[in-house]
């Protein structure tokens, strides 16, 4: 099967994007990290804010990004999950950063070309991987997990109303004639998706098997608790999340230190955390910006400044 065509496509359009730069709140001399480089949206408008002594490192573990790397002295193309965060610092010599911006949505790019399989728009290899280097597909996944397993995911990365009934649904098509494309895999769940959102449910479907091939729920963990040690006292932390569980966990761990949300409380009753909340709730795309890019109209903007050490 020919691949898809994406020379015409942006790689990735992001969403809020004014908003995320005015929290994350850039000083010209300092040093940010983009967590999620992708298209190189995000890090283009760091960079704007930043005068010659500034610097920028920004992350990406999939190939492709690379070909977006910028040209500029200021800037460092990290190619690495940002779950390293800590460890790739300290390779480059960093102690304390002043900001660092985490996009968690995914590219454009990945949805459109068709071959990386994150999409059931178009037949294609049931791969989702976001490095290619990487040996679990979710082709490979689904064929090693048993029902229970393959429910407990969709229970933790999906909405949907009968999870019991896809999980079931998935389970016998696979020990049929398999699952090994995005088409086998929309088929054998069609009938246990409500007809009234198919293509919402179906796109959770999806979601949940990305989320799981990719670990992202570990690495998100596994970065926010990175993000805290990297960052000075004052320095800003903001995020955009596009589905529950990810906001639940970012705005758990803002309020708290940690993303189950457990409350460690002072003698006064104040719950103790190390950050100081700067977005109480979420922002989201307005109208207007959704007219122009409907993928906006999930995200979930939070932002957070890390509290000076010996003040609440």
């Amino acid at each position: 099967m020919a691949s898809t065509d994406t020379s015409t496509l942006p790689y990735h359009i992001p969403a809020l994007l004014p908003e995320a730069i005015d929290l994350l709140g850039i000083k010209p001399g300092g040093i940010y990290i983009d967590a999620t480089f992708g298209g190189g949206g995000h890090s283009r408008a760091i960079l704007e804010g930043l005068g010659p002594e500034g610097r920028l490192f920004s992350f990406d573990r999939d190939p492709d990004a690379y070909e977006n790397r910028i040209e500029d002295p200021r800037f460092t193309f990290v190619h690495g999950n940002f779950r390293y965060l800590e460890n790739f610092m300290r390779y480059y010599g960093v102690d304390k950063v002043d900001g660092i911006l985490a996009d968690f949505g995914v590219s454009f790019h990945h949805f459109d070309t068709a071959e990386r399989g994150f999409s059931f728009r178009a037949e294609a290899p049931l791969d989702m991987r976001m490095n290619r280097n990487a040996a679990m597909t979710a082709e490979r996944l689904i064929a090693q997990s048993s029902e229970e397993e393959i429910l407990s995911m969709l229970r933790s990365y999906a909405d949907l109303k009968k999870p019991g009934a896809v999980a079931k649904a998935i389970t016998a098509a696979k020990e049929g004639a398999g699952i090994q494309t995005t088409t086998q895999l929309t088929e054998a769940v069609l009938k246990a998706l409500d007809p009234r959102q198919e293509k919402k449910e179906l796109a959770q479907v999806f979601q949940a098997f990305r989320i799981a091939v990719n670990n992202e729920a570990d690495d998100l963990q596994t970065f926010l608790n990175s993000a805290q040690k990297v960052l000075m006292d004052g320095g800003r932390l903001v995020t955009l999340t596009y589905h529950s569980m990810e906001d639940r966990m970012v705005k758990n761990f803002m309020k708290t230190g940690n993303i189950e949300g457990l409350e460690d409380k002072d003698f006064f009753g104040h719950v103790k955390t190390p950050w100081r909340v700067l977005t109480r709730r979420p922002i989201e795309a307005g109208d207007e910006e959704v007219g122009r890019n409907p993928r906006a109209r999930s995200a979930r903007l939070r932002a957070a400044e890390k509290i000076e050490t010996g003040k609440s």
